[in-house]
C-alpha cells in the first residue's frame, strides 16, 4: 500500500488508541478479580484475544459487550482442575504473564503457540520450576506446566524480559504467605514493571518496592472487582506530540497524565503543552536541542528523529541500540528515509546525531520506504506533513500492526494522506 502525504496544517482533537500493555494487564487482574468488572476502552488485537482466550480456558467468564468493551467474573486458580488448553496465539505477553498462573492451579495446563513463540526463551520460569519440583515441558509445540508455585524469595534476571517480574508479580499476592522478588542488575524496561504496579493496585493488590530493585508481596490478598477504562498509549500519542509541536496545535484525549508508562517521556522532549482531565495539547513551539536518552523509551526514536530533524542545531539520541532490534533496524531506516529529505544524520551502534533545520523541500516527489515498520511509517508521515513538499510512502500498511486507523485520524485533523 501507498500513500501520498502533502504538507498541510492539523488542527481539532484525535482520541489516542489504548495501550495494548494495559489491556492486557486490566483484563488479567478482572480474570483474577473475587466479582465482575468492566473492562473498556480496549483497542481490539489479535494478542488480546490471546489473552481473553487464555484468562477464559483458566475459568474466567468474559464476555465482549461491544467492540472495547469487556464484562469479566473472575476465577479462582486454586479450583481449576483436570487439563486445560492455553493457546498465546504469538503473544509473548500472554504467554509470560500467564504461565505463573498456570502452576497455581490444580490442572495440568498446555499452552499452544504460533510461529516462533514456543522458541523464545523461558528459563527463568524453566529453572525456578524445576527448583519447586513444578513440572515444565517446552517443546516447539506446547508448553506443559504442572505444580503448585510456592512463596519464598525470588531472584529474576533483569536484563532478559520483565514479562517475567510481571508474571510473578500477577500470583505471588495470591499465595499463602509474603514473597520477596528481587531482580538482577541491569534492570532493564523497569517502566513495564511500573505499569503492573499500578494496574495491581487499582483492583486492591500492593507491591511494596523496599529498595530499586527489590519487592516485598506479602500473601493472602485478594483482587477487587473494578470497573476500569484502559489509558491510551504514550507511544502512539507521540507522533501527535511531534506533529502538534512541528505543525499546528492540537489536542489529544484518552490520556492518562498519571501514567507510569515508560513512552510517557515524549512529555519531557517537547517544549510546550498543556492538560486537563484526560486531554494533552500540544502548542506549536520553537525547539532547542537536546540530549534524549531512549534507554526505557525505545519505541519514541523513529518519532525523536523527526522532531530533531526541525530543531536547529545539534540532537544526540543516546541507548538507541534496541532501536535495531524491532520490526527494522530503526536506526539504520530512519538514516536511510531522512537523507532522501537532505537530513544531516549520523549515527553509531547505540547513538543517532541529527544536525536540524525548519525547512526540507525537494524539486520532485520523495518516494520513502516503510521497512514493513508501522513506527517508522507513521513518523515518516509527521514528516512529511511538516515538510514544503510532498512524498509518497510505499509499505504503508504496516500501520495496521499496532494502529489501524492512523491514516483516517491523521485526515481527521485535515492532514492531506491520500491512500493510493
Amino acid at each position: 500500500m501507498k500513500v501520498k502525504v502533502t504538507p498541510s496544517k492539523v488542527h481539532g482533537n484525535v482520541k489516542i488508541p489504548a495501550s495494548k500493555s494495559m489491556a492486557h494487564r486490566a483484563l488479567i487482574c478482572a480474570s483474577l478479580s473475587d466479582g465482575t468488572s468492566i473492562v473498556s476502552n480496549v483497542t481490539n488485537s489479535k494478542d488480546i484475544e490471546a489473552t481473553v482466550g487464555c484468562m477464559k480456558a483458566l475459568g474466567a467468564k468474559i464476555k465482549q459487550l461491544d467492540e472495547t468493551t469487556y464484562e469479566v467474573t473472575g476465577t479462582n486458580l486454586f479450583k481449576q482442575e483436570g487439563n486445560i488448553t492455553c493457546n498465546a496465539n504469538e503473544s509473548g505477553s500472554t504467554l509470560r504473564f500467564l504461565i505463573p498462573l498456570a502452576a497455581c492451579t490444580n490442572a495440568k495446563v498446555k499452552f499452544l503457540g504460533q510461529g516462533r513463540l514456543l522458541q523464545r526463551p523461558m528459563d527463568v520460569y524453566a529453572n525456578e520450576f524445576k527448583e519447586q519440583n513444578i513440572e515444565f515441558n517446552q517443546s516447539d509445540k506446547e508448553i506443559i506446566v504442572s505444580g503448585n508455585l510456592k512463596a519464598k524469595n525470588y531472584v529474576v534476571q533483569g536484563d532478559i524480559s520483565s514479562q517475567f517480574i510481571t508474571g510473578f508479580m500477577f500470583v505471588l499476592p495470591l499465595l499463602n504467605q509474603d514473597s520477596i522478588l528481587t531482580i538482577t542488575e541491569p534492570y532493564e524496561s523497569k517502566s513495564y514493571v511500573n505499569l503492573t504496579i499500578q494496574m495491581l493496585a487499582k483492583f486492591g493488590i500492593e507491591i511494596i518496592e523496599t529498595s530499586s530493585n527489590s519487592y516485598l508481596i506479602k500473601g493472602n490478598q485478594h483482587y477487587k472487582a473494578q470497573d476500569v477504562s484502559v489509558e491510551g498509549d504514550f507511544s502512539q500519542l507521540a507522533f501527535f506530540a511531534v506533529l502538534g509541536t512541528l505543525n499546528n496545535t492540537l489536542s489529544c484525549s484518552n490520556m492518562d497524565m498519571s501514567s507510569k508508562q515508560g513512552d510517557k517521556t515524549i512529555l519531557d522532549c517537547i517544549p510546550s503543552y498543556t492538560s486537563k482531565e484526560d486531554t494533552i495539547t500540544f502548542i506549536k513551539k520553537q525547539l532547542i536541542p537536546q540530549t534524549i536518552d531512549l534507554s526505557n523509551c525505545p519505541d519514541l526514536g523513529p518519532i525523536l528523529c523527526v522532531l530533531a530533524s526541525f530543531t536547529n542545531g545539534e540532537t544526540n539520541i543516546v541507548n538507541a541500540a534496541r532501536l535495531r532490534m524491532k520490526e527494522s533496524d530503526r536506526i539504520e531506516a530512519m538514516e536511510a528515509e531522512l537523507k532522501k529529505w537532505g537530513v544531516d544524520i549520523t549515527s553509531t551502534f547505540d547513538s543517532i546525531q541529527i544536525h536540524g533545520k525548519e525547512h526540507y523541500k525537494s524539486d520532485s516527489t520523495i518516494e520513502i520506504f516503510g521497512h514493513n515498520d508501522h513506527r517508522i511509517v507513521m513518523a515518516m508521515t509527521v514528516f512529511g506533513l511538516c515538510a514544503d513538499s510532498e512524498c509518497i510512502i510505499d509499505d504503508a500498511q504496516a500501520i495496521t500492526k499496532s494502529y489501524p486507523t492512523f491514516f483516517e485520524d491523521i485526515q481527521s485533523l485535515g492532514g492531506k494522506v491520500e491512500i493510493l
